[in-house]
Formats: C-alpha cells, sequence, structure tokens
C-alpha cells in the first residue's frame, strides 16, 4: 500500500477515535467557509460554552474546486456541528462527513429559502445568441448547472442566513438558545438596513448596467437593481479569444457602466477588457474571504466600500 495512503488511514482512524463528544463538554461548532464563519460568530457572540471554528483557509474564497485535506478531516472528527452553506457550494464534502463523525449535527444555513437564482456563468449576453451558430455558442456560452449559492454576497441574504443559523443552533443547543436568536435579530436588522442602503444607493446610479467575474454578485446585483450583461469567468476559467470578443462586443452594444473584478481572483482579464473597451475598472468584494481574527462588523465594512466604489464607478446621482 502507498504511504501517503497509509498516513491518511492513520489520520482517518485517529480522527474517529477523538471525534466523540462528551456530555457537558464545550461545543465545537465548524464553518467551512469564511463568510458563513463570519456569520455564525456574530450569531453565537457571548456564548461561553462554544467554540466556532473556520474549516478552510480563510483566504481560499468559494470552494468550487477544493479538495479536502487530512487536516480537514480531522477537524471534522472532532466537531459537535457543522455549519454549511449550501446550494452545492460544499459539494468537496461528498459522503464523507457521515463516515467520519456519525454524531455529528449538520447546519444547512440555506434550507428553506425560497429567493434563490439559477446559477448561470455565460461569456457573453444572452441578447447575442441569434448572432452565432450552433458550434459558435458552444464556444462562446457556459451555463452553470444548480441554484447559485453565493448568498452571502448580498445583506439582505446574509440576514435570512444568521435567522437559519440561529434557528437550528437553537434547536440542537437549548441552552444557549436566546442568546442565539437575540444576536440573529440585531444581526439581521443591521443586514436588512445595509441592504436598504445599497438598494437606495443602486436607484441614484446613472449607469446600472455592469460586467462581474463570475456568479457571486447575482444576489446583490439583483437587490441593487443592478443589470449585469456579461461575465468574465465560468467556474474560474478564464475567457478564450473568442469569448472575450463576445463580452467586449456585449459592452460596447449595452454600453455598461462598469467592469468589476474581485480580490480573491486575478483581475487580468477584467484589466484586458477595460482597455479595450475604455469603461471603468474596479474591484467589488463579496466578502468571500478576510482575516480569520476580522472584527465581528468586517462584512458591513467591506459592503460599505463596495458602496463607495459603485458610486464611484458608476455615478451617483444627486438630488
Amino acid at each position: 500500500m502507498h504511504k501517503a495512503t497509509l498516513i491518511l488511514m492513520a489520520l482517518l482512524c485517529g480522527c474517529i477515535i477523538t471525534g466523540t463528544v462528551q456530555a457537558g463538554e464545550r461545543k465545537t461548532v465548524l464553518c467551512t467557509t469564511f463568510p458563513i464563519y463570519q456569520i455564525t460568530r456574530n450569531v453565537t457572540d457571548k456564548c461561553e460554552n462554544v467554540e466556532v471554528q473556520l474549516m478552510l483557509p480563510s483566504q481560499s474564497g468559494c470552494p468550487h474546486d477544493y479538495a479536502m485535506t487530512p487536516q480537514d478531516m480531522q477537524k471534522l472528527a472532532k466537531t459537535d456541528i457543522l455549519i454549511i452553506n449550501g446550494l452545492g457550494l460544499e459539494s468537496f464534502l461528498g459522503t464523507r462527513t457521515d463516515k467520519l463523525n456519525p454524531k455529528m449535527l449538520t447546519i444547512d444555513s440555506s434550507k428553506g429559502i425560497k429567493e434563490t437564482l439559477p446559477y448561470i456563468e455565460e461569456h457573453e449576453d444572452e441578447g447575442e445568441h441569434e448572432e452565432h451558430d450552433d458550434e459558435d455558442k458552444k464556444e462562446h456560452h457556459h451555463h452553470g448547472s444548480g441554484t447559485n449559492p453565493h448568498l452571502f454576497a448580498s445583506p439582505r441574504m446574509a440576514a435570512k442566513l444568521a435567522v437559519n443559523i440561529a434557528e437550528q443552533l437553537s434547536k440542537a443547543d437549548p441552552d444557549c438558545a436566546a442568546t442565539y436568536k437575540s444576536n440573529a435579530k440585531k444581526y439581521s436588522e443591521n443586514m436588512n438596513k445595509l441592504a436598504d442602503e445599497m438598494q437606495a444607493l443602486g436607484e441614484k446610479l446613472e449607469n446600472n448596467r455592469i460586467v462581474q467575474p463570475h456568479g457571486v454578485f447575482d444576489y446583490l446585483a439583483r437587490d441593487m437593481g443592478l443589470e449585469r450583461i456579461a461575465v468574465m469567468q465560468s467556474h474560474g476559467q478564464e475567457p478564450s479569444i473568442a469569448q472575450m470578443m463576445g463580452i467586449i462586443k456585449a459592452i460596447q452594444n449595452k454600453k455598461v457602466g462598469a467592469i468589476f473584478t474581485e480580490p480573491q481572483y486575478s483581475g487580468k482579464t477584467g484589466k484586458t477588457i477595460a482597455k479595450e473597451t475604455g469603461v471603468p475598472l474596479a474591484s467589488l468584494d463579496p466578502v468571500a474571504t478576510g482575516p480569520e481574527d476580522a472584527p465581528l462588523d468586517y462584512y458591513e465594512k467591506v459592503m460599505r466600500e463596495n458602496m463607495k466604489t459603485l458610486a464611484k464607478t458608476l455615478g451617483a446621482k444627486t438630488e
């Protein structure tokens, strides 16, 4: 047997043996991604018997192509409660969680949310379809499948995630239920207030047509009234030359106001397209990453910086 396989098996066995938590012990809550980790930290604030941990590195971004490590498996085997984003974002988990830790409770933060969007990633505007034959369409269009999992990039949706997490945590840990619900209420009110401000900004923009890096801003765009003309990546893949030409044509035809990149991924394609079209280029942060010891209001601070960027690049009408 391969040496690496033996090491992994040994780690897994060790994890399973140490994964049992006795009654009365401090509860460990493991969050898959940074956005869910930050929301959960707000929900569990002042619950002294709860330790919130982060599974993926805080700078890893959306885990579309993530592969679990032995360290991840160790964390899973030792946790009491696992909180996931849901909607297919954690496909890397597969069915291994039940095998690693049968006693672990899994909380899906997206459970019951009905205001979801389809996950569509395309390299040019839908309105250009009729100008290409079938083979050309295959070259230019790449559609994702399922539901868009990037709820966290919208304050309106982040409010719903917080309430969901609190409700499910309250059932698992009744001793701290009142605190969970109180924290979630406060957090969701702050998020909805922020969402209202962002919606009001969207109504004042001189040009609401944008190009984004991938589907990460779809919920935010919907809530603000922004019109997405094209995306520059499909599941992290850079566009081909033909696809780049399609994006440039869509930008010119639709008179796009700005091209946005995100700090989690390379901005090379955005820079090239902006140079070719003369359209303003800026970076928006979906808060998919951040410092692991980020303050509890980190999300709100980043979103307010995004508001400044949107107002500057798309032009905010003055009264």
